[in-house]
């Protein structure tokens, strides 16, 4: 049997060498409604208080506080948008819908719950009348020269409403990354096509492709390349020349057309061949021309685990993340889940809390590298460290959350 030239490295120094050369993307300008989950690369500081103006947090009337409970004479009304010539004078009140200014005069708003109108005039209930009530200071929410976000914030709804709030139409954020990729291998076919014998559809590409516009990168689709050389070299060479990162999908374990490998080594440098991992051993990174690029295992499940635990904080890192990783937490094994010692496994699991609050794991069922129904219903992983064989049920061990539970 060949040996691989590639020693088997542990996870962990896998990850710290993605981390080593996996460098973050330069800051672009964009206007703001351009960043939906890109991540900020400067604070951003208001240039003018909010609300910029004394304003009503209720509809009801504006009054002087030391007149009291009692009838009062309405002398005009407040709308939000404008200021209206007013003054609230002792023994007058201002009609003023919510968000309005506060008039001249006057230092508490009254809820029209709290009142009756007749005749020109309204009678107070509330007593006593508190200052300030209801009136919304300058300021009150955001206070001029104040950060209102910093630098590293990943951009959702809030934020960029935010954004709109404090008038800053463009802003700095880290740009998303372009991700090319191709599956390789003569025996794979598009889906809307029949396999002919020895064929199979190509799922890896789709999954793959969908996971990178999870995280927020753009995708470039490269195709099927057929096991040979040329049109591999070309394929990857394209690839590079218009992307930040480069996904293969087969072509890296030991066999006669396992092209990905050798190329990447003869263009560039292989930083890691063999990771001691359960599903996908000969996942493979790399860098070429500063892109960089990572050989997937063939079997679906491999590709997509080692997706999920070596290309996405990859790409969380490109794009300005400095958390990177998928969240962990202890997770209580609810059945035995065998396992082989000798790798770390990350098993597919649904995880669910019990009543009393504890994270729980139930295993998807087969675990067979090329059985993609055992991502369906995942919502994680736990972590079967190599050096056990089986582990019980009610163990605890550590989970991988692909999604909040």
């Amino acid at each position: 049997m060949t040996e691989s030239p590639y020693p088997m490295i542990p996870i962990k120094e896998a990850l710290s060498l993605i981390e080593r050369h996996v460098q973050r993307l330069p800051a672009i300008s964009l206007p703001f409604e351009q960043t939906l989950g890109l991540v900020l690369a400067e604070d951003i500081v208001a240039v003018e208080p909010m609300p910029p103006f004394p304003a009503s947090a209720v509809d009801g009337y504006a009054v002087v506080t030391e007149d009291g409970s009692g009838w009062h004479e309405i002398v005009g009304d407040q709308m939000a948008g404008y200021i209206a010539d007013l003054e609230v004078t002792s023994g007058t009140a201002v009609r003023v819908t919510t968000g309005a200014p506060i008039p001249l005069g006057a230092d508490a708003m009254i809820m029209i719950e709290e009142t009756a109108e007749q005749d020109g005039r309204v009678n107070i209930k509330t007593d006593p009348i508190e200052a300030g009530a209801y009136i919304r200071p300058i300021g009150l929410d955001i206070e001029q020269g104040q950060i209102v976000l910093y630098t590293g914030t990943q951009l959702g709804p809030a934020e960029l409403g935010l954004l709109a709030t404090v008038g800053c139409t463009e802003v700095k954020v880290y740009r998303r990354p372009v991700v090319a990729i191709m599956s390789t291998g003569d025996e794979i076919v598009e889906p809307h096509e029949t396999p002919q014998r020895g064929q199979i559809r190509d799922s890896n590409r789709f999954t793959l492709m969908n996971l990178v516009k999870q995280t927020g990168a753009t995708v470039l689709d490269m195709g099927i390349i057929r096991d040979k050389q040329y049109q591999l070299e070309q394929t990857i060479e394209a690839g590079i020349s218009q992307a930040d990162l480069l996904l293969t999908s087969g072509g890296v374990s030991m066999g006669q057309l396992d092209l990905v490998k050798p190329y990447f080594a003869q263009r560039g440098t292989i930083h890691f061949g063999r990771v001691n991992t359960k599903p996908g051993k000969p996942v493979t990174f790399a860098t070429v021309d500063g892109v960089a690029c990572f050989g997937m295992p063939g079997f679906p499940v491999s590709a997509l685990v080692s997706f999920e635990i070596f290309v996405y904080p990859a790409l969380r890192a490109m794009m300005g993340h400095t958390d990177c990783h998928h969240p962990r937490q202890k997770a209580m094994l609810q059945h035995t889940f065998r396992h082989a010692l000798h790798r770390t496994e990350f098993h597919r699991v649904t995880l669910y809390r019990n009543q009393q609050g504890q994270l729980t794991a139930t295993s998807t069922g087969f675990q067979g590298s090329g059985r993609l129904l055992s991502m369906v219903g995942a919502n994680g992983f736990v972590i079967l460290p190599h050096g056990q064989a089986d582990y019980e049920a009610g163990a605890i061990v550590e989970a991988v959350l692909l999604e909040t539970v």
